[in-house]
């Protein structure tokens, strides 16, 4: 898979702005001479080795700045290329200035994610290794991060490995049979093959199983604060999220429209939304608040119904619980600390109930931890190495392949011919291939990178 790259790259690679230090990284085949004219001082850079350096105008030859340089070379770097990383000082002018420098020298601007992306054009990672950097980078929770770190040391990798290479062996299976002499007994029946794709198709389902809750690890858990007006929606809102983001009063009816924050509950990451009440509206701008609470109901991952009455459910509280099965509510008792302990049992159809205060923080340990036993029940209770799917093109892929080893064991069984049965292993290694980026189209390459960082 190495390319030959024919320019060379240069990026900011730390966040713009005040800080102690910022990095301009430069990769490709001029990289060292790029620092050759930025840095006249420097003579032969001894690889990884570093060295404080005048960073200096190629034209003119004024300083811009005094940095420690590292030289990697190729193709043992980051990217596979030579690699160098100019660690100057923070600020914005001084690292735009070297950058400056840099493109001056000949380097140019890279593109967002053109590093990884040399990266895996040049094989030090794969396509999902590659994602997961993009995870480390912009990932919001403890488990997404530990996730990407899996995928970063090759745990997805090497089980969609593991799985081609088991479609291998099915090929193999098949031509061994395909072969022996009719007069005799094939040394592996078709029923084998079958059973030994079986095999393969609960490992592919196995793994499918951790998608939907692994795509919801990189986007967040939709979380809908719903009830009556002054039920506490707005106080609870503010004290999961740890500050004050919604408007809290005694009026009924405060919020008018959604307010969303993302929040990391148990190391899971839930994109929090206070909403307006539930109530018949006769204010036009409430009315429409409460229009835009329904959407956000209809599409959320979990729904907490704060409720402050203890004697009994209203009956559109009751309404509501019966309507609502398409994801888990959980029935929260508000306002705890003005009722003490006068908590009823969880009402029927509730995923379940919590007395809370937001006030006092009764409660909202019991409420943290429930919330992801709810929504990520599978990685929850899940290995910790266990490799999962995080993204739609991980499940995509897995899914093909499935339905295509399905095919097979069901055309075996059916009498189909073996050989002709066979045309749907193909199929289903394309898939993992495609994965593991095996086998890519450029598309598909600028989606995987067009949302990186540049300089990373």
């Amino acid at each position: 898979m190495d390319v030959v790259a024919v320019d060379t790259i240069a990026a900011i690679s730390t966040p713009p702005g005040s800080g102690a230090i910022a990095v301009v990284r430069l990769s490709g085949p001029r990289a060292t001479d790029v620092l050759a004219r930025v840095a006249p001082e420097l003579g032969p850079a001894e690889p990884r080795s570093a060295r404080l350096i005048a960073i200096r105008d190629p034209d003119t030859g004024e300083l811009v700045d005094r940095a420690v340089v590292v030289v990697y070379p190729g193709p043992g770097s980051y990217t596979g290329e030579d690699l160098v990383e100019i660690s100057g000082h923070g600020g914005w002018l001084g690292p735009a200035m070297v950058m400056e420098a840099c493109v001056a020298a000949g380097a140019r601007l890279a593109e967002p994610g053109e590093f990884t992306r040399r990266a895996y054009l040049n094989g030090r990672m794969d396509l999902v290794q590659a994602e997961a950097v993009a995870d480390l980078i912009e990932g919001r929770s403890p488990m997404l991060r530990r996730a990407a770190l899996r995928q970063l040391d090759r745990g997805l990798s090497d089980q969609v490995a593991g799985l081609h290479d088991a479609l291998v062996q099915l090929e193999a299976l098949l031509v061994h049979h395909l072969d022996f002499p009719e007069e005799d007994d094939p040394p592996f029946p078709v029923a084998g093959i079958a059973a030994e794709a079986d095999l393969v198709v609960a490992r592919l389902r196995r793994l499918l199983d951790t998608a939907p809750e692994g795509e919801l690890l990189r986007e967040g858990a939709l979380a809908v604060l719903a009830g009556r007006p002054n039920s506490g929606k707005s106080s609870l809102f503010n004290a999961l999220l740890g500050r004050d983001r919604a408007i809290v009063t005694e009026v009924p009816g405060t919020t008018r429209d959604a307010v969303e924050a993302t929040v990391s509950l148990g190391g899971f990451p839930f994109r929090l939304v206070d909403t307006a009440g539930l109530r018949d509206a006769v204010d036009r701008v409430e009315q429409l608040g409460v229009a835009v609470a329904r959407r956000y109901l209809a599409a959320a991952d979990l729904v907490l119904l704060c409720v402050e009455d203890r004697g009994q459910l209203a009956h559109a509280e009751l309404e509501f619980l019966e309507e609502a099965g398409r994801c888990p509510v959980v029935v929260v008792w508000s306002k705890a600390d003005l009722a003490g302990e006068q908590c009823l049992e969880m009402p029927a159809g509730a995923a379940g109930a919590v007395c809370v205060s937001a006030l006092t923080g009764q409660g909202m340990a019991e409420l943290q931890a429930l919330l992801p036993a709810l929504v990520y029940r599978g990685l929850v209770e899940a290995p910790v190495d266990a490799p999962v799917l995080t993204r739609a093109r991980h499940g995509r892929a897995v899914r093909e392949a499935l339905e295509e080893v399905e095919g097979f064991a069901s055309a075996l069984r059916e009498g189909v011919e073996p050989e002709v049965a066979s045309a749907h292993l193909g199929p289903a290694e394309t898939a993992l291939e495609e994965l593991l980026g095996v086998i890519t189209r450029d598309d598909v390459l600028d989606r995987v990178f067009r949302d990186f960082c540049i300089g990373k």
